[in-house]
């Protein structure tokens, strides 16, 4: 674990409301760099509100979130800048193949595209590199939504059950790519039922009492 008191992702005292409910409050949790922190809860507990906090894409009801000791809500574009999120939906164009997507997606995140055929082949779809979106299955739709997290490089990764539809050898792949991104010095959130990512993640369980 980093030494660095202030190092990665730090949330105090937060809370969430959507709907007009309370889905959690008073929630801590810390992630310093080459951390896995597994979000375990029951459905609706709040795992993938949570993500959306810590992604900003949701302003938590309470409560303060950092980035190496500073808030997020100060530069709300450098936090966009410096994660990647990988949620439940795929979000593939059906006429673009997947070569087409990952370029696209690291022209959009300022990367110049130098590791998206490495992303392809990370995930096994480097022969389905020319194939439109429309014509994968669920499974490979999932790898191709993966593989971004290689082809634009980011230092905090949130993930969303990101093992959905996949097979054994597809969470081998994704276990490692969390491998090797932590052992970069990258951040991992990540909220699962399975488990693919070792014996060294920490747990976050939402909703215990």
């Amino acid at each position: 674990m980093d030494s660095n008191p202030t190092a990665g992702l730090k949330g105090r005292a937060l809370a969430c409301r959507r709907g007009g409910r309370t889905v959690f409050q008073a929630l801590d949790l810390r992630a310093t760099p080459g951390d896995l922190l597994v979000l375990r809860g029951a459905n609706g507990a709040g795992k993938s509100s949570l993500l959306r906090v810590l992604a900003g894409l949701l302003a938590p009801a309470a409560g303060t979130l950092d980035w190496d000791g500073e808030a997020i809500g100060e530069d709300p574009a450098a936090h966009r800048a410096r994660l990647a999120f990988i949620a439940h939906t795929d979000a593939l164009k059906p006429t673009l193949t997947l070569a087409e997507h990952l370029h696209f997606h690291a022209a959009l995140r300022g990367a110049s595209g130098t590791n998206v055929a490495a992303a392809l082949d990370a995930f096994g779809l480097a022969a389905l590199a020319d194939t439109p979106a429309r014509f994968l299955s669920q499974g490979q739709r999932r790898r191709a939504a993966l593989a971004r997290l290689l082809a634009a490089p980011a230092p905090l990764w949130l993930l969303d059950e990101p093992t959905n539809g996949l097979d054994a050898p597809s969470v081998d792949a994704l276990a490692r790519a969390v491998a090797r991104h932590r052992a970069a010095g990258g951040v991992v959130v990540a909220a699962t039922h399975l488990e693919f990512a070792g014996a060294s993640a920490r747990t976050l369980t939402l909703g215990a009492a």
